[in-house]
């Protein structure tokens, strides 16, 4: 168990460094229109990720225009594969994508891995939590704990990915830190985290395991309460919001999010996007979007993030195989 909670540790660490040093990149430019694909629906961290990106990047002024296109179906494969056949036409697009990407790759899900496109960037992470309806009679975690304990069926917990993706991983991550058997938990799956919400307030699951930002603005509404999130300590903008570590569950997961470019994309338009992202990350425009979603920066770009990428991996593979996802 020692073991497992210090893989999940420095999993985190290594994806929430502070910004790397100057990058050899083109000259930053404005854009006038950047396309945006997201590999699922509306709603979800994806989603949520690319339009905050796009908000920070045309209210800055480096882009006077952003559109998004929402592509589900595959666990992300469909956009993924469509990016890859269509490439040629695609240079002028950003495709986002996260933790999933390389899960499902081991799994299977998936064909294709962070190989078959053109790494980008890493900007953000997003950590994960878990949340009830604010009617519900869970109030803490240990009242989750104590519920699962009784009868785990009774329990479900929806996620946004499938059986085996990262939602799944996640509760599973947290149960285990809390020294509890995670082998047991009833997980039902949805198409990203839109549909995934929809069903927890509806009362089909009794839990959601969702990124923090997905559930920072229905908690606000008063439709959620969030049980805990995946940080070793409370982030400043939400100070009420508790962590799992300070609740029993000493653990620490941020999912990252980033972007990549068409197959064949020139070496001087990948350097582009860059430094366009690199330039928006220094923007007040940023730092107001990243703060209203409770995301950490990250800064990964070219063959950092593609390194990155590799070492996450054979972490995530071991990790998942503890765990028995492999």
């Amino acid at each position: 168990m020692n073991d497992m909670k210090h893989r999940i540790l420095c999993l985190a660490a290594a994806s929430t460094v502070a910004f790397a040093a100057a990058l050899p990149v083109a000259a930053q430019q404005t854009y006038d229109r950047i396309h945006f694909l997201v590999p699922g629906g509306a709603g979800g961290g994806w989603d949520g990720a690319a339009r905050g990106v796009g908000e920070a990047l045309t209210a800055a002024g480096l882009v006077v225009n952003a559109s998004f296109e929402n592509m589900s179906g595959g666990g992300g494969g469909l956009a993924f594969t469509y990016l890859i056949d269509n490439a040629a036409s695609n240079h002028g697009t950003l495709m986002v994508q996260s933790t999933p990407l390389i899960i499902r790759g081991l799994t299977g899900e998936i064909s294709q891995t962070f190989r078959d496109a053109v790494p980008i960037a890493g900007v953000l992470g997003d950590y994960g939590a878990l949340v009830v309806a604010q009617d519900s009679e869970i109030h803490t975690f240990q009242d989750f704990l104590d519920a699962y304990a009784a009868n785990p069926d009774a329990v479900a917990t929806g996620g946004g990915s499938v059986p085996g993706g990262m939602d799944h991983l996640v509760v599973s991550l947290i149960l285990e830190a809390a020294g509890v058997n995670a082998e047991d938990v009833q997980y039902i799956p949805y198409d990203a985290g839109g549909t995934a919400m929809a069903g927890l307030l509806s009362g089909e699951v009794v839990a959601l395991s969702t990124g923090f930002s997905e559930a920072v603005d229905m908690a606000a509404a008063g439709e959620v309460r969030i049980l805990g999130l995946t940080a070793l300590e409370r982030l400043e903008e939400f100070p009420d919001v508790p962590t799992f570590a300070e609740q029993g569950a000493e653990m620490e997961f941020v999912n990252w999010r980033g972007f990549f470019a068409a197959p064949g994309l020139p070496e001087e338009e990948a350097d582009a996007f860059v430094a366009t992202l690199k330039a928006m990350m220094e923007t007040p425009e940023w730092e107001a979007v990243r703060a209203r979603n409770g995301w950490t920066n990250i800064w990964y770009a070219g063959d950092d993030f593609t390194e990155f990428l590799t070492n996450q991996e054979e972490e995530m593979r071991e990790m998942m195989t503890d765990l028995g996802f492999l």
